[in-house]
């Protein structure tokens, strides 16, 4: 009698069960499945979403990040600055929303009616889920969770969010050359 051979095993899938859907959108690997960068060199920023997920960290896991819980706790405007600009892919600047969300906080004492949308429009942009509740209330009952939480995502998907907007797309971009400008157009 022969035996039979089996087949080899395959290597389980990637992505779990199924492949990830094709959005169009080139989408990061997973977490921790970083193959092709240095161990120190952080992800490129996601400018776009991608793929509806979850949150990285909970509304109340501030102590995970210790420095900007403490920032947070005691000038909430500078984070909300620094997560304004990068939201904001630049157009406005920290300087300036986090004065306005000094002066709003200042005038009403209830600033998260102004970051509120800031955190409305992240979740669009990244498609996260509207979690644990709605964000005006999210903002409005844990108004320093809120924003740790909003800078801790940013800081996950790769931002550095002390250089800006513009500092991390020059980090993003660093060794790539832009094609020479021609002036002019079709000329007979």
């Amino acid at each position: 009698m022969a035996l039979e051979k089996s087949p080899p095993p395959t290597a389980p899938p990637l992505y779990g069960a199924e492949p990830p859907p094709a959005v169009g959108i080139p989408t990061a690997a997973p977490p921790g499945n970083y193959q092709f960068m240095d161990k120190g060199q952080a992800p490129p920023p996601q400018v776009r979403g991608g793929v509806p997920g979850p949150w990285s960290t909970g509304l109340c896991d501030c102590f995970s990040d210790v420095p900007n819980c403490c920032m947070t706790c005691w000038c909430p405007c500078i984070t909300f600055g620094q997560i304004a600009e990068i939201v904001d892919r630049g157009s406005t600047s920290c300087g300036a929303s986090g004065a306005l969300y000094a002066l709003i906080a200042f005038i009403t004492g209830a600033a998260c009616i102004y970051s509120c949308f800031y955190r409305s429009k992240m979740r669009k942009q990244y498609m996260l889920p509207e979690t644990p509740s709605a964000d005006c209330l999210v903002h409005c009952c844990c108004e320093c969770c809120a924003l740790c939480q909003e800078y801790r995502e940013l800081k996950h998907r790769g931002f550095d969010m002390f250089a800006g907007w513009q500092g991390n797309v020059e980090r993003h971009n660093q060794g790539v050359t832009m094609a020479p400008f021609v002036q002019g157009g079709m000329i007979r």
